[in-house]
């Protein structure tokens, strides 16, 4: 017992050694260093603003120009240390790659949990689970800069520009196309990120777990397409696209989840370069919607300005203008580089730079990085132990398993029996590649589950087949693949696209499977004992009606990019343990939609023109797969259980004279307290009419009874889900403002509500309300 007592002392000993030699993370104002302890910018108990005013001043002007940028120097003498603003965590904590950035994975922490890309977790439309995933990155985060790995905490996520064109490489980032629903999304993940609650409001404001930054403002959906780049390009958004679509995403990250980072695009916007847009920096994001933080530019933005857009005659002239339009901080070195001399030009004051300073320490202080050693703070409690946890790879696997969309099941095809399935064959070259899974801007995963792996844990005698080297399937052995097939029960095959394809810099040119993926598909199918299942590994669309149309396909899953778990939640689904609910965040379109140039971004169909329109709201082409569209092992039905309003009046509510033959009230002449008495609640009643449990995304839809001068033909105006056992039914509530779903923007850019019929929609049922302006 003496002995066993000696051990466990040595033993804690030995870890405490461990312990005190893991690495302080960077901070300022150290308790143990009275020379720079003693500034009253050091003092906790005076407000942030008043701290911040005290170390500005200090500053002297080259030590503001070092700060200006995303390597911010140290300054000894204040006892700051060296920071990088760079740092990623899109869909878990990342590293930029090839580049230094403010995490780093070389210590003794070396993963983090990796979440499904994010356009496979907007399939599940449940913002709770966005939220829950959030504050998992803002956790893991927050304790892998205590445990010394990290050297910033300003995250430059999520993205939530809107996944106009199918052939975006970055639409894989995104949210989808609605805006209703990246903006849910935006909120939901910055309330996590950052340690406020689901609900909001609970958030003090010292006291950031991390720093979230919704990118990229505004209008930037193009990255590299037929000799056109995401640099010089000049995106033509009309007032209404832009009211109604391409900025109330960012609008709801500010106001709702109260993001403490921006960070504006490469591209111009009719004409001007977002990160010199006054308007839009200054007037419209802190003046219109009250942002309190910090901007930041895209990588070498400023550069580009001059260099590439030649918008300006010099680089001060380009570092005056977006200092002058509200930037604070450049990625990159220009400001470092020519702030001092468009000081000295004139074309830049001091108190430009003043102004920037401030936002950017308001926020070092909000992350606590000025209060001394950051392992006694709010947050100081978190280290290892919380990274890579077994709840939080749990939850990796139910965003997996939440998301992944069923889109044919063929005469019940799916799922598959655990018990009669004796031998099964997987073939494709996304079967079992473990990078596949993650997509763009991801870490290294604590665990990778691949396809062919999780099949394995189902059926012993699996015969696998890459079928093409890669996603590119130049070639495949046809025979090989064919008698492969022939000899087992069922084949799932594992297609679709990787990096190669589609990515940051790499938009698509087609909307079809690389190479020769159709043939081989169409080989295997037609010489198997069963129909097979299709498993589709790929962000944007992917134009299959080939698949979709053949009976010797009987089911076809799109998986995303699903992360670290996704093959676990895969092999789950097609064998049963899991009733899929996942529903598309976007529409897929036929593969013609590549003869309209991605450089065109305009929403609204033009009939003069033979222009379709982009997204479920203004398309009005055809489509392989509509937004919203995904099956199940269930079928759910739906009624209207009550409606409390069923017509509205908007001339009593307006607090202006309107025309007495007008058609349409402008939202502004409602006014909020108005808008707050108009809104009302819609019951809908959700009924499992299947034989297996099942999460269920319920989406509620308005349309016009005449949609016209740009009216939408549908828009999403709420969306919940809702778990049900067989047979089982709920009611489900939304909360409906008219004055935020109702509205739509004119060609000035004014929100607008018009008069007549509006039906809320929710599978095949309606509810007509009318409205009199």
């Amino acid at each position: 017992m003496a002995l066993m007592n000696l051990i466990i002392i040595c033993f804690s000993f030995l870890l405490i050694k461990i312990e005190s030699k893991q690495p302080l993370p960077p901070f300022s104002c150290d308790s143990t260093n009275p020379s720079t302890n003693s500034f009253p910018f050091c003092n906790t108990s005076l407000p942030i603003s008043q701290r911040v005013q005290d170390l500005v001043a200090r500053f002297t002007l080259d030590e503001k120009i070092s700060q200006l940028v995303n390597k911010a120097s140290a300054v000894p003498r204040l006892g700051i240390p060296y920071y990088q603003w760079w740092s990623e965590a899109l869909h878990g904590v990342a590293v930029a790659a090839k580049v230094e950035n403010g995490v780093m994975f070389n210590g003794s922490i070396r993963a983090a949990t990796s979440f499904p890309q994010v356009i496979l977790t907007a399939a599940t439309f449940d913002a709770n689970l966005w939220y829950r995933i959030a504050k998992v990155i803002g956790t893991e985060a927050r304790a892998i800069y205590n445990e010394g790995q990290a050297i910033g905490m300003t995250f430059w996520s999520p993205n939530i520009n809107i996944f106009r064109d199918p052939r975006w490489g970055r639409g894989q980032e995104t949210p989808g196309e609605d805006p209703l629903v990246t903006g849910k999304y935006a909120v939901s993940f910055v309330r996590g990120i950052q340690g406020d609650s689901f609900e909001g409001g609970d958030l003090k404001d010292e006291h950031l777990q991390v720093s979230a930054c919704c990118k990229h403002l505004a209008a930037y959906d193009l990255d590299h397409w037929k000799g056109i780049d995401r640099f010089t390009f000049d995106a033509i958004v009309t007032k209404q696209d832009m009211a109604d679509t391409y900025q109330p995403p960012f609008k709801s990250c500010v106001q709702e989840g109260r993001a403490s980072g921006m960070m504006c695009a490469y591209n111009r916007v009719n004409g001007v370069p977002n990160c010199a847009d006054y308007d839009l920096l200054t007037k419209t994001v802190r003046g219109e919607w009250g942002f309190q933080g910090y901007i930041a530019s895209d990588c070498d933005a400023v550069k580009i300005i001059y260099e590439n857009q030649n918008y300006v005659k010099s680089p001060e002239d380009a570092v005056a203008d977006v200092l002058k339009a509200g930037m604070d901080v450049n990625c990159g070195n220009y400001l470092k580089n020519h702030t001092k001399s468009a000081v000295e030009k004139g074309k830049v004051s001091e108190y430009d730079i003043d102004r920037a300073l401030y936002n950017l320490f308001a926020v070092r202080m909000r992350l606590g990085l000025f209060n001394g050693n950051p392992r006694k703070s709010i947050y100081g409690n978190l280290g290892r132990n919380q990274i890579c946890t077994q709840a939080h790879q749990d939850l990796a696997l139910e965003a997996a398993l939440d998301g992944i969309v069923l889109l044919k099941n063929l005469d019940g095809l799916l799922p598959l029996s655990k018990d009669k399935t004796k031998s099964l064959a997987v073939i494709g070259p996304n079967a079992n590649v473990p990078k596949t899974l993650s997509g763009n801007y991801a870490g290294p995963p604590c665990k990778t589950i691949t396809p062919l792996e999780g099949l394995k844990s189902y059926v012993k005698n699996i015969k696998f087949h890459q079928g093409c080297e890669t996603t590119n399937c130049t070639s495949f052995t046809t025979q090989e693949v064919v008698e492969i097939a022939k000899s087992v029960d069922y084949v799932v095959l594992i297609m679709g696209l990787d990096q190669d394809q589609e990515r940051e810099d790499l938009d698509r040119d087609e909307l079809v499977l690389p190479g020769k993926q159709k043939s081989l598909i169409t080989s295997i199918a037609e010489a198997a004992n069963t129909p097979v299942v299709l498993v589709l590994l790929c962000g944007g669309p992917v134009d299959i009606s080939f698949a979709k149309n053949d009976p010797k396909i009987g089911s076809i899953l799109w998986a995303g990019y699903p992360g670290e778990a996704g093959g676990q939640a895969i092999a789950e689904i097609i064998f049963g343990d899991h009733n899929p609910g996942g529903r598309l965040p976007i529409t897929w379109y036929p593969k013609d939609f590549i003869k309209i140039p991605m450089t065109d971004m305009r929403l609204r169909p033009d009939s003069s023109s033979g222009y379709p329109g982009r997204t479920y709201r203004f398309y009005k082409g055809e489509n392989v797969f509509e937004f919203g569209y995904g099956l199940s092992y269930s079928n759910y039905s739906y009624e209207f259980v009550s409606v409390s309003q069923n017509k509205l009046n908007f001339d009593k509510l307006s607090t202006t004279n309107m025309d007495e033959n007008s058609s349409y009230i402008p939202v502004s002449a409602i006014g909020s307290e108005s808008c707050n008495k108009a809104k009302f609640s819609a019951i809908v009643g959700v009924k499992n009419q299947g034989n297996m449990a099942g999460k269920h995304p319920v989406l509620l839809f308005l349309r016009q009874e005449k949609a016209g001068n740009g009216s939408p033909i549908k828009q999403l105006v709420g969306f919940q889900t809702v778990i049900l056992n067989p047979k089982a039914e709920a009611n489900v509530e939304f909360q409906v403002n008219p004055c935020e779903h109702f509205s739509k923007a004119n060609e000035d850019g004014l929100l607008v509500i018009e008069k007549g019929i509006q039906y809320l929609v929710v599978g095949d049922e309606e509810y007509s309300i009318s409205i009199n302006v």
